[in-house]
C-alpha cells in the first residue's frame, strides 16, 4: 500500500469522525506509517495538504445549499442528503446533512492540525515553501471553522492533534471565542501567503494572499461588521493583495474553457477522470441529465431578476409582461436558468428547444421526474463532462463579483453608498452582464432601505445556484419569512390558487431554533459533553 494513502487513512482520526473511527483503530501500527518514519521528506507535507485540500468543500454541498434556501426546490427526499427536509424544517438530530457536514469538517481541521504540528520535522523543507504551506493549512482550518460556527454556532476548538479518547471528551467552545480564532488565523494565513500571481500554474486551487483576505471579508460580511468588511475589500479592491478583475463574459465565468480566470480568487479543483462530480445531472434538463431533477429553480428566484431597465418586475415602468414573462430580463437570467422555450445548446453545437409547459414533452412540469418548477438550471453546465455527465469543472467558492458585492453592502449599511461606489461595484457588475440602459447603469439614489432592497436583490441574481444565498437570508435574519409558505414554479396551475403559479413545496422556518443546526446526535452519543442548541 502505497505510503501517502496509509498515511491519509490516518488522518481521519479524531474528532467528527464519528462510527468510522472505530474501523481505523482496528488497524495495527504496523500497516500505517508512524510520524517517525512518514515525516522525513518534503513530499509528505506536499502530500498531506494535498489531502487537506481534496476535504475544503463537497459539490454536493456547494449545489444543493440552494435547495436549503428559496431559490430551489428539490422533489427527492433522498438526493442531496436529505436536503429538501432541511428546507421544509422536517428535520432533526440525526439529518443525513447535518450530522455528515459537521464531520466533514472536523476530518478537514484534523488535516490541516496534523500538518501543522509535524512540518518542522521536515528539515530538508525549503524554507520559503513550510511557510506558505503553513498559511495554507491555517486558511483551510479557517474555512473550516466558519463553516462549523455558521452552522452551529458553538464547537469545539481544536488547535493541535489530540487522539480519539480526547475528542470524545471536549466540550463546546463559545461562538465569539472560534470567530476570533477564525479572524485570526486568516490575518496570520494572509501574511504569509503569496499574491495569486506569484503562484505557477500547477498550483491553482490553493490559498494566496488574496483569496485569505476574501475569506476574511466574508467572515466579516456575514457577522455584519460594516466598517470591518469595506476596509478588507477596499484593500483587495486597489490591487496590493493580489491582481483580480471582472471576467468579460458572465457565462463565461463557468466555462471549462475559462477556468482560474481573473476572477476566481478560491475554487475546488477538479480533473476527469481522477476527481469529478456529478451534480449537474440532476439539474440540467431532464433530456439532457436523463435523471430526476433534483435542484429546481424557483419561481421566487426567477421574479428577483430585474428587467433590463434595472427595474423590479413589481415596479411600475418595469416593462414587465407575464405573458412574456422571460423577455426584456436582466442578461443574467438566461446564462443561469432555462425556462419554458429556452434554447439549449448540446455539446455537439445543436441546439434544442427546451418546453416545460404541462403537456409539451419530456421537460415538463407534468412528468414526475422532470423538474416540478417548470426551471431548470444552466450555470455550472459541463459540456465537456463524459459520458455519464462526470464533470472536471472547477467549482468557484470565491469570485471578485462577491468582493465587489461585499464591498457595495457594507457601504450601504454604512449609508456610504454613493454614485463612485456603486459605479465601482454594482455598476460594473451590471455593465459586465450586458446592461446597457442607461437607467439600469446609473445609480438610483433613495433612502438606505432602498438601497438595501437592491444590493441585496443584486447579491441574490449574480450569485444564483452557487450555494450562498442560504447562508444570506440566515445572516439577513429573512429566512423566517421567505422559508414559511409555499415555493413555486411557473404559471400553468389553476388560476385561484397563488394566481396560477404552482405551489411545489411547503416550507417552515422556526426562527426559535433553526438558525442554528442542532448538534448531530451521534457526536453527543460519543461525547457527553456536547451540549445542544435551544430548540433541539
Amino acid at each position: 500500500m502505497n505510503r501517502v494513502f496509509r498515511y491519509s487513512l490516518w488522518l481521519g482520526l479524531g474528532l467528527g469522525f464519528g462510527l468510522s473511527a472505530c474501523q481505523e483503530l482496528d488497524i495495527a501500527p504496523t500497516d500505517r506509517p508512524t510520524d517517525a518514519s512518514f515525516w522525513t521528506q518534503p513530499a509528505d507535507a506536499t502530500n498531506v495538504l494535498a489531502t487537506a485540500y481534496e476535504n475544503l468543500y463537497n459539490s454536493e454541498y456547494f449545489f444543493f445549499n440552494e435547495v436549503l434556501s428559496d431559490n430551489a426546490f428539490n422533489v427527492s427526499d433522498v438526493n442531496g442528503s436529505n436536503s429538501r427536509n432541511i428546507a421544509q424544517g422536517a428535520y432533526g438530530t440525526n439529518q443525513q446533512r447535518v450530522t455528515n457536514e459537521w464531520g466533514y469538517h472536523y476530518t478537514g481541521i484534523r488535516k490541516s492540525n496534523v500538518l501543522l504540528a509535524n512540518i518542522d520535522k521536515i528539515s530538508s523543507l525549503d524554507a520559503a515553501l513550510k511557510a506558505r504551506y503553513i498559511g495554507e493549512a491555517r486558511a483551510l482550518r479557517a474555512f473550516h471553522y466558519f463553516q462549523l460556527l455558521t452552522w452551529y454556532g458553538d464547537v469545539p476548538l481544536v488547535t493541535t492533534e489530540i487522539g480519539v479518547n480526547e475528542s470524545q471528551q471536549i466540550g463546546r467552545t463559545p461562538r465569539a471565542q472560534v470567530l476570533d480564532f477564525v479572524l485570526q488565523e486568516l490575518d496570520e494565513a494572509a501574511a504569509a501567503l503569496p499574491v495569486n500571481t506569484a503562484y505557477d500554474a500547477a498550483d491553482r486551487g490553493r490559498f494566496t494572499k488574496g483569496a485569505a483576505l476574501a475569506l476574511k471579508a466574508r467572515v466579516l460580511l456575514y457577522e455584519g461588521r460594516w466598517t470591518d468588511v469595506a476596509a478588507v475589500t477596499e484593500q483587495i479592491m486597489g490591487g496590493t493583495v493580489g491582481t483580480y478583475s471582472l471576467f468579460p463574459s458572465y457565462a463565461g465565468v463557468f466555462s471549462p474553457s475559462n477556468e482560474g480566470n481573473s476572477e476566481v480568487m478560491l475554487d475546488l479543483q477538479y480533473l476527469v477522470p481522477t476527481r469529478t462530480h456529478s451534480e449537474q445531472r440532476l439539474f440540467i434538463p431532464r433530456t439532457e441529465g436523463k435523471l430526476i431533477t433534483a435542484i429546481a429553480p424557483t419561481q421566487e428566484l426567477v421574479n428577483s431578476y430585474v428587467t433590463t431597465n434595472g427595474q423590479a418586475i413589481t415596479e411600475a415602468g418595469s416593462g414587465y409582461s407575464e405573458a412574456t414573462p422571460y423577455t426584456g430580463r436582466d442578461p443574467r437570467f438566461a446564462a443561469t436558468i432555462v425556462y419554458d422555450g429556452y434554447a439549449w445548446r448540446r455539446p455537439d453545437g445543436s441546439t434544442f428547444t427546451i418546453r416545460t409547459l404541462p403537456g409539451t414533452g419530456d421537460n415538463s412540469v407534468t412528468r414526475s421526474d422532470a423538474s416540478p418548477t417548470g426551471y431548470y438550471s444552466a450555470k455550472y453546465f459541463d459540456p465537456t463532462a463524459d459520458a455519464n455527465l462526470n464533470s472536471g469543472l472547477n467549482l468557484i467558492l470565491i469570485r471578485y463579483a462577491d468582493v465587489l458585492l461585499m464591498h457595495a453592502e457594507a457601504k450601504t449599511e454604512l449609508n456610504q453608498l454613493t454614485t463612485a461606489e456603486w459605479d465601482r461595484t454594482i455598476g460594473a457588475l451590471r455593465r459586465r452582464a450586458g446592461f446597457t440602459n442607461t437607467a439600469a447603469l446609473t445609480f438610483p439614489g433613495g433612502s438606505q432601505t432602498s438601497l438595501r432592497t437592491i444590493v441585496r436583490r443584486e447579491r441574490r441574481t449574480e450569485l444564483a445556484m452557487e450555494g450562498l444565498h442560504i447562508f444570506d437570508i440566515r445572516r439577513w435574519r429573512t429566512a423566517e419569512t421567505v422559508l414559511n409558505g409555499f415555493a413555486h414554479g411557473i404559471k400553468a396551475g389553476d388560476p385561484s390558487v397563488d394566481n396560477g403559479y404552482l405551489r411545489v413545496d411547503q416550507r417552515t422556518f422556526d426562527p426559535a431554533r433553526h438558525y442554528l443546526w442542532p448538534i448531530p446526535q451521534r457526536e453527543r452519543d460519543i461525547n457527553a459533553n456536547l451540549s445542544q442548541n435551544p430548540g433541539w
